[in-house]
């Protein structure tokens, strides 16, 4: 009897909601998307237009109707649950607690949420506050279907979250620890210094994400290739092997079982008409195929 064929990765982009939540599904149709990432606001905004009963309802018809599995959603910029201001800090909790309200109108699985930035106060104040933070604004939002799902960063700057030790902290902290998880970004590791684009480097970060988080809390993988160099510390997201960090790392991710159920994202340019997405994701069926 032939062993049974694991099932494809879940594989998409972030896509485009301009013209309302519900035209993410075409868009997603059109480059065959398995899992998708959207906004549900303006991110680099505080405040967004309400959700309208109409749009609600053409959003899980067009989900109903389409191929797409897992949806996620990437909070605002502006976010920040470790901030000293206590203005800006009361506006990040006010705001993830409003994406949280759209993302389980909505019915989206993951929010995707930078950890925030300690701003001189210290990683560990940092990482206290951050968790503090997510504990008042769950205290506040009923159980739903969304998970908040922390990302690792790229180490600019004060932003906490470019070790896998900050997140898994964060996570130790909480008292919903099983409404937070995680979402890996491959460039920003790369750019932190984890070098997955070597096979043991890529051994070792899995292994001690495993080890560290735990498989079940992740919840998101996003594949971006990095413009800047290994250990940069920089944020800059390139196509799919046409960046540093180069196709055999990507293929490990498509490869590796441990993974197998995460949706995976890409966050590059889309360029005119989705040509930028169509070339990731024809690049990475590629190495499936391979």
């Amino acid at each position: 009897m032939r062993p049974r064929r694991p099932p494809p990765p879940l594989l998409g982009v972030h896509v485009s909601v301009a013209g309302g939540v519900a035209t993410a599904f075409p868009r997603a149709a059109a480059l065959a998307c398995g899992a998708i990432q959207i906004f549900v606001k303006n991110a680099n905004q505080w405040r967004g237009k309400d959700l309208l009963d109409a749009e609600i309802q053409a959003f899980h018809g067009a989900r109903r109707a389409s191929a797409v599995g897992p949806v996620l959603a990437h909070a605002s910029y502006l976010i920040n649950l470790a901030a000293t201001d206590r203005s800006i800090l009361a506006r990040s909790r006010a705001a993830l607690a409003d994406e949280l309200h759209r993302c389980a109108l909505l019915g989206v699985d993951g929010l995707v949420l930078h950890p925030g930035a300690h701003l001189g106060a210290g990683e560990s104040k940092g990482i206290a506050r951050a968790a503090r933070s997510l504990d008042r604004v769950l205290a506040t939002v009923p159980p739903g279907p969304t998970r908040v799902l922390l990302e690792n960063t790229a180490g600019q700057g004060s932003c906490l979250g470019h070790r896998l030790e900050h997140l898994a902290a964060i996570l130790g902290r909480v008292a919903q620890p099983e409404r937070v998880g995680v979402c890996i970004d491959t460039c920003h590791a790369f750019a932190a210094g984890y070098a997955i684009h070597e096979a043991e480097g890529y051994e070792a970060f899995v292994a001690e994400l495993g080890e560290r988080i735990g498989f079940a809390a992740l919840g998101g993988i996003h594949l971006n290739d990095s413009r800047r160099p290994f250990a940069s510390r920089r944020d800059r997201h390139a196509h799919i092997g046409e960046g540093e960090i180069g196709l055999p790392a990507f293929a490990r991710f498509l490869a590796d079982r441990r993974l197998r159920r995460v949706p995976m994202i890409v966050e590059t340019d889309p360029e005119e008409e989705m040509a930028g997405h169509r070339r990731d994701l024809q690049a990475l069926r590629g190495l499936l195929a391979g």
